[in-house]
């Protein structure tokens, strides 16, 4: 049914009914159970929207749609009967839409990633209910409004966000303050204010890039933790100098270009 939704193109040649399905091309199945967990159809060769038949592999766990510049349309809802999904791949496609709100419902979801795509509208704020993800990709898409508040309340593990190149604005959430993101990445958006929130002594967060949005604050007052190995502010309107605590980090990539700063450059540690 998948097959014949996308007009029997030549890369699921391998999909023919006198055969066995865990042999198709992009399929794998439980080596237990033998029911189909995993479909993944990598660089091109379909076109058209995903069919609604995908939400018909009830024991689904990997599924990803990558590299496919002809797949159009919504993200499918029949995806939210893949209660057993752990990654949900759509990247690199020309789907559209918004970010639908019942991927919320997808609790078995360890990594999300819908980056580079034509995905329009706002970031439904329950996606904080997710209790296992440990990777959130919406970056690369046309998504507008505000970072949800939600986001400082992950019911869980809390993933490595990624929210770049889109055009979100507002300020970012204060709320941020009281969770540890392994990775941080609003590079490229419309946000404004302080981003202050995100550092402190005692986080455990090592990649921060802010850079090309609209953050104002005083750079000197930050105090930044000896896990962070990469800092880009560049292009924001923050003030204040570089503060001498930055040289005692393992940074390995440091960019503050295209600011408000005044003093001293410390001497490196």
């Amino acid at each position: 049914q998948i097959k014949k939704a996308f007009g029997d193109p030549y890369v699921l040649s391998s999909w023919k009914p006198e055969t066995d399905c865990c042999d198709w091309y992009s399929v794998t199945c439980d080596s237990t159970t033998n029911r189909v967990n995993s479909l993944t159809l990598f660089s091109g060769g379909l076109s058209g929207q995903i069919p609604p038949q995908v939400g018909d592999l009830p024991y689904l766990e990997f599924l990803q749609f990558h590299k496919q510049p002809n797949l159009t349309g919504p993200i499918q809802p029949s995806i939210a009967k893949l209660k057993s999904l752990k990654e949900l791949r759509l990247s690199w496609t020309n789907i559209s839409g918004s970010v639908p709100d019942f991927l919320s419902q997808l609790k078995n979801l360890t990594f999300l990633d819908l980056s580079f795509n034509n995905l329009t509208g706002s970031i439904p704020s329950s996606l904080s209910q997710l209790p296992n993800l440990d990777a959130l990709h919406l970056d690369r898409n046309k998504l507008t409004g505000p970072i949800p508040k939600s986001f400082g309340e992950f019911h869980g593990s809390v993933p490595a966000l990624y929210l770049s190149h889109n055009q979100l604005s507002g300020k970012i959430p204060t709320s941020l303050a009281k969770l540890d993101f392994s990775t941080i990445d609003f590079s490229r958006n419309k946000l404004e204010g302080d981003a202050s929130m995100l550092f402190g002594l005692n986080k455990t967060t090592q990649i921060v890039d802010l850079s090309r949005n609209l953050l104002e604050f005083d750079l000197s007052k930050v105090k930044f933790s000896k896990s962070l190995t990469s800092l880009d502010l560049n292009h924001n309107k923050i003030t204040g100098s570089i503060p001498v605590g930055l040289t005692q980090n393992d940074l390995q990539y440091l960019n503050v270009s295209y600011n408000r700063l005044c003093g001293q450059i410390p001497v490196g540690g």
